[in-house]
């Protein structure tokens, strides 16, 4: 067992070490070409081979690395997952990319399952599927967390930001100007996305094209009214400043709203966790106190097939309790 697990982790360091002076070195090249390029000197190798038959030259800056990882950036766009990825690593404010979060999350499948084989008991070495699929979830899980937080700071940041807004209209700054002015007074996560914002429009990008890409980026409703009203408030005129003074007003309100709902709906929501980890604890009490009961459901295939059913029917009940206690505003 245990020269299996130091022959597991001297291959797994030997693949981890050559990927990662793989891409070392593609990021060392393509890091000559730019050079190359900006400064005007001739290319080494590629100007024989690839002269005669590309005329352009690629762009400096590529929107996404496409060497690595293309196997499986093959495999998710087929499954129609890359845009749904790459919004959630958007969301949650992290610079990762899609290839290296699909691997990250393999790799820890790999290992869990490995680890879990290896140290379970024979009788119990069924449960290494769960356990690796555990750990693949891990990054996923993270960036979720992640992205609620960082979405859940925007929120309640975006009111005082409204009201600065209409402040500096108000002094008589334009709403582009206003938008730089908010990026630089504000902390993150609000004033990345408007510094993003600003920029997009500075470079040439209509505002209305800047701003409906933020409503895309920061899934949140107080953020398509805000959008709403400054695309409505162009078209057809109008006090901005008190728009967006209303629209703060109502933004605080709906907090409020939905502290009270929470803390009305705080006994649902104990009620169903308590009922969901009641079956868990007394499994685990079962499983100290008298082994040789609960080993059913492990061992034999009937006892499968009802501990599987019990897990999917409680997770039924927590889904269910869940939404009849959320109630959205």
């Amino acid at each position: 067992m245990t020269g299996f697990l130091v022959l597991f982790f001297i291959v797994w360091g030997g693949v981890l070490g050559l990927w990662l002076l793989l891409g070392r070195r593609a990021q060392t090249a393509g890091a000559e070409k730019i050079t190359t390029r900006v400064l005007g000197l001739p290319e080494k190798s590629q100007k024989k081979t690839k002269a005669a038959g590309k005329s352009a030259h690629a762009p400096l800056i590529a929107v996404e690395d496409q060497t690595t990882g293309r196997v499986v950036l093959r495999i998710i766009r087929r499954l129609e997952l890359h845009d749904r990825l790459q919004k959630l690593i958007e969301q949650a404010g992290l610079k990762w990319k899609v290839a290296r979060l699909v691997h990250s999350c393999l790799a820890l499948f790999l290992v869990g399952f490995w680890l879990s084989w290896g140290l379970l008991p024979t009788q119990y070495r069924a449960a290494a599927f769960l356990v690796g699929v555990a750990a693949g979830a891990l990054p996923l899980l993270y960036l979720v967390s992640k992205r609620r937080g960082r979405l859940h700071k925007f929120e309640e940041q975006f009111p005082d930001s409204l009201e600065f807004m209409a402040r500096s209209m108000r002094a008589g700054h334009a709403f582009s100007v206003s938008l730089e002015m908010l990026h630089r007074e504000f902390q993150e996560p609000l004033a990345g996305e408007f510094r993003r914002v600003f920029e997009e429009h500075n470079l040439g990008m209509p505002l209305d094209l800047a701003l409906q890409k933020l409503g895309q980026r920061v899934p949140s409703l107080d953020v398509h009214f805000f959008v709403s009203a400054v695309l409505l408030q162009k078209r057809t005129g109008g006090n901005l400043a008190e728009i967006l003074d209303k629209l703060a007003y109502v933004i605080r309100e709906r907090f409020k709203l939905r502290g009270k709902i929470r803390a009305i709906s705080a006994h649902g929501r104990m009620t169903g966790l308590a009922l969901t980890l009641i079956p868990i604890g007394v499994a685990a009490m079962m499983f100290v106190v008298n082994p040789d009961y609960v080993t059913f459901f492990v061992r034999e295939e009937v006892g499968n097939l009802m501990m599987a059913g019990a897990i999917a029917l409680q997770l039924v009940g927590y889904a269910i309790i869940r939404k009849i206690v959320n109630i959205e505003i």
